[in-house]
């Protein structure tokens, strides 16, 4: 099973726990939480997974490769700029919205576990002038040989 599939929307990075520590009644307790501020982002990737997906999870090894396409800052809007996309080296890290990619289609069932991709690119751009944001999404079963 091959596909390629576009998600429009701003990336988002999985954001990382936090935890903060209270007392009560004399003793210290720590809570950890999920900030949850890509939930929309992961929301749209289901949406736009879900002609795809699989009667049944994939199992076996997997590749996903990502091309995020983040919003062009002004700066970057002038007529002597390049118009097509250009590196992205803020933040988010890539790491992090690799992340939030592999668990939003492991939640839409796409495959068992995100440990099942065992390859796979990702770049990070701005957008060409009058692109818009997003991502495109490529998964490839893996073939041995």
């Amino acid at each position: 099973m091959n596909f390629t599939f576009s998600v429009d929307g701003v990336p988002k990075g999985q954001p990382r726990p936090r935890g903060f520590a209270f007392r009560r009644a004399n003793k210290t307790s720590v809570r950890v939480y999920d900030p949850g501020t890509a939930e929309g982002w992961k929301a749209q990737i289901a949406l736009a997974v879900k002609p795809f997906l699989p009667p049944q999870p994939l199992t076996g090894p997997i590749r996903v490769d990502i091309l995020f396409r983040f919003p062009r800052p002004k700066r970057l809007c002038r007529k002597k700029d390049p118009p097509g996309e250009l590196p992205h080296t803020a933040k988010p890290d890539r790491d992090n919205c690799d992340k939030a990619v592999l668990d939003a289609l492991k939640q839409v069932g796409l495959y068992r576990d995100d440990a099942q991709v065992c390859d796979g690119r990702i770049v990070k751009v701005y957008h060409a002038l009058g692109g818009k944001p997003g991502a495109r999404i490529q998964v490839f079963a893996w073939e041995a040989g």
